[in-house]
């Protein structure tokens, strides 16, 4: 039987896609009276009717472009979709600028609230990456210093922000490792010292890019320590520091946060999950997924967060990362992808480091003359030997 998160999750699921082919009539079925646009640009109106009319007319800057719905997650009468648009600009004037031909790419998260079978609220954001093939030399040239010294500021703040020691463990063994694009974006991972010999994890990502995503990102970590040390539960808090940032962050922006306290005397790891990558453990030459429902911080206030743990064997170890790994591009344009990552941490024996060996994997697949296009954060948790 199919339970009624799964039911909503496959009516949003037609929803956007019913958008995305301007079926203006599917639409009209799913969605409630009274719906509610939450997220509207300027001189747009919020009811329903203003979203019908708002469909019919956007205007397709791509003949070509697919849409992809990359991942979907249910709570209570809330669904979360994560959404990606490929094409090229050959079609509409896109952002102010005409059509040339270059790659238009559009990745968001739409959270939609089901009552009785039907829409009746949406809230979206999203972020544009847009590469135009005729460089526009003379804004260039007015920007590039501005650019640079952004560039420059916003990195400082992320490396003010992260760890400066490795924290020291018997039995385990903690190897991070980040590696910023040139244009800085939002990610971060952290460790907090806890009563009683636990450690807390943190890996996360802020949406956005520069100084905008390294002020978010250096507020969310300072939440987080701040907050470790009165809680015990990675659940209570995501949970207090998404109450803080929702009323403190741009409304266009937002944070996947992972976070978890390992005990290292029992091997006990809990962990909750504010919408971040899935994070992978290996165990007898398996992988499995450290899975826990929650939405990114800051997007909205009262949401709660699941809390599972896991006993971290002698010999297993945990992976955790952010999307600048899965999300690197072969030069055909074939993306490193999560079911290669989750093959290779199944096949990584005991000996060298999980790390070390996933690196060489992805820069192998990119290539020479790879440019990156986002940090790369990787942090592996392994529980060398047991004293038990």
């Amino acid at each position: 039987m199919t339970s009624e998160k799964e039911k909503n999750k496959a009516l949003v699921r037609r929803f956007v896609e019913a958008q995305w082919e301007k079926d203006l009539d599917a639409l009209e079925e799913m969605m409630g009276p009274d719906f509610v646009d939450h997220s509207v640009l300027p001189g747009q109106g919020t009811t329903r009717e203003d979203f019908l009319q708002d469909v019919a007319e956007d205007q397709a800057a791509s003949s070509d472009a697919q849409l992809s719905i990359e991942d979907q997650m249910a709570e209570d009468d809330k669904v979360m979709t994560r959404l990606a648009i490929h094409g090229s600009h050959d079609q509409e004037m896109f952002t102010g600028v005409q059509p040339t031909g270059a790659e238009l790419k559009f990745t968001g998260i739409i959270i939609n609230r089901v009552v009785g079978g039907k829409i009746v609220e949406e809230w979206s954001e999203g972020t544009y990456a847009y590469e135009l093939a005729q460089q526009r030399l003379d804004h260039e040239l007015r920007e590039r210093e501005r650019i640079e010294q952004e560039l420059l500021v916003a990195r400082r703040i992320q490396q003010a922000s992260l760890p400066k020691e490795v924290p020291t463990l018997e039995d385990w063994q903690i190897a991070p490792f980040y590696e910023p694009a040139r244009e800085v974006g939002g990610d971060f991972y952290d460790f907090h010292l806890l009563s009683e010999g636990r450690l807390g994890l943190a890996v996360g990502d802020a949406t956005g890019k520069g100084v905008p995503a390294a002020l978010v990102m250096s507020t969310t970590c300072g939440m987080l320590r701040a907050v470790a040390q009165s809680s015990e539960s990675p659940g209570e808090v995501l949970l207090r520091v998404n109450e803080a940032l929702s009323a403190r962050i741009p409304a266009s922006m937002f944070v996947t946060c992972f976070y978890g306290v390992l005990d290292p005397k029992s091997g006990i790891f809990a962990y909750a999950n504010a919408g971040h990558d899935v994070p992978y453990v290996r165990r007898g030459g398996e992988c499995e997924e450290l899975r826990a429902r929650g939405m990114p911080l800051g997007l909205m206030p009262g949401m709660s967060y699941e809390e599972k743990d896991i006993v971290l064997e002698a010999g297993e170890a945990a992976l955790f990362y952010s999307d600048g790994l899965v999300e690197a591009h072969h030069p055909n344009g074939e993306m490193f992808g999560f079911p290669r990552l989750r093959a290779l941490v199944a096949e990584h024996g005991e000996e060298g480091s999980l790390g070390e060996a996933l690196l060489r994997e992805l820069y192998s697949f990119v290539g020479e003359g790879w440019e990156q296009e986002d940090d790369i954060t990787l942090l592996t948790l392994r529980h060398s030997t047991t004293t038990r």
